[in-house]
């Protein structure tokens, strides 16, 4: 079953979807099932060396307690925040010249993915 905004993978083309609407069955692109991206998740004291995790300063969000470097080999592609009942979301997508930042004056966003081109997806919470 997906679940409201899990995010999937064409292994073959690279595509990334959005569930917008939970449901059965499987989703394929190429004619292969597409992989469901497990956001990486690390503890609170890794998080202080790691530049994958979206960290929470305020109305800011960055990823990485040292912002995440930037550039056309290894980048973030997107930031998306959700509240708890991923009823409200808010989302950036990133070019290699953007800093890894999104912000917003909503204080009901208590969780933050990320995605790197080169080490996927990445989970960071409030």
């Amino acid at each position: 079953m997906t679940e409201l905004l899990d995010l999937y993978l064409c292994e073959t083309c690279g595509n990334i979807i959005q569930v917008m609407h939970s449901s059965y069955g499987e989703l394929v692109c190429c004619n292969k099932p597409m992989k469901k991206l497990i956001p990486q998740t690390i503890t609170q004291e890794e998080s202080l060396k790691e530049k994958h995790v979206p960290v929470f300063n305020g109305s800011t969000i960055q990823v990485g307690s040292v912002i995440h470097p930037m550039n056309k080999e290894h980048h973030i592609e997107f930031i998306q925040i959700y509240s708890d009942d991923k009823k409200h979301t808010q989302t950036v997508f990133l070019s290699p010249e953007d800093t890894p930042k999104i912000t917003s004056e909503n204080n009901n966003y208590n969780h933050a993915v990320e995605y790197c081109n080169l080490h996927g997806l990445w989970l960071g919470d409030k």
